[in-house]
Order: C-alpha cells, then structure tokens, then sequence
C-alpha cells in the first residue's frame, strides 16, 4: 500500500504534521514539549492541500527572506495557519490550529524553531509533488 501524502514540521520539541488519511480526511497533529497537543482531523480537498503547498512554495523560492503567512484553506474551515519569520537562512513558524474552523474560540497556537529554507523547501516540494500522483 502507498504511504498517503504527508508533512511534519519541527523538531522532538516542538513539530507539527499534516498527513491524509485518505480521500478528502486529513489529521492535524501538533505537540509542543509533551505539555501541549492537538490532534483532529480536517476535510480538505488535495486541490486545496496541493494549492497550499504550492503557496508555501512560492513563498520560499522568493529570493528576499520576507515574513509571510499561509493558510491551508480560505474563510471559515481553515485547520492551519503558518507565519513565518525569516531567521538566518530560514524561516522559523508560529502555528494557528483551529479545529473547529478560524475562529476565536478554539485554537491552539504554538512556535516552531527555524528550519532551513532549503530542508523548507524539500518538504513542501514532497507533499506538492504526492498530491500531483
């Protein structure tokens, strides 16, 4: 059986995974540290995983380090939200999980340490080229 499209950001200390559990299911992990989790899952399309990461794409091939966001979905079924901060020769995130939808009510946000924007770029380049098969 072939492994479903995925992508973990992070480290052992703070890390956040995107992986599809099959047709249009998609579970969102996230822990930071052991001492804060989140685990739900998500309805996107792989249009809409693939756009995503087409944009998080772009962004990092730009040759200027610029801050930028990127949500995996417009408008209320949003799961995911990365703001990168560029530091040194890559981009370090903070995370918006809203389980139930962007809203104010319930999310989770944390802070990933930098990571490369070349390691960046192999990642999103992996999931994009999964979602295209």
């Amino acid at each position: 059986m072939m492994e479903q499209p995925r992508i973990r950001l992070g480290s052992d200390d703070a890390w956040l995974e995107l992986a599809r559990t099959g047709g249009d299911g998609w579970q969102v992990t996230a822990d930071w540290s052991s001492c804060l989790t989140a685990d739900f899952t998500a309805d996107l399309s792989a249009a809409e995983a693939a756009n995503f990461a087409a944009r998080m794409l772009s962004h990092l091939h730009t040759p200027s380090s610029v801050r930028f966001s990127a949500a995996v979905t417009p408008g209320r079924n949003n799961p995911l939200t990365l703001n990168a901060e560029p530091v040194g020769d890559g981009f370090a995130f903070f995370v918006r999980l809203t389980p139930n939808g962007d809203d104010t009510v319930c999310h989770l946000q944390m802070e990933i340490d930098p990571i490369a924007t070349s390691e960046l770029r192999e990642a999103f380049h992996a999931l994009h080229a999964a979602l295209d098969e």
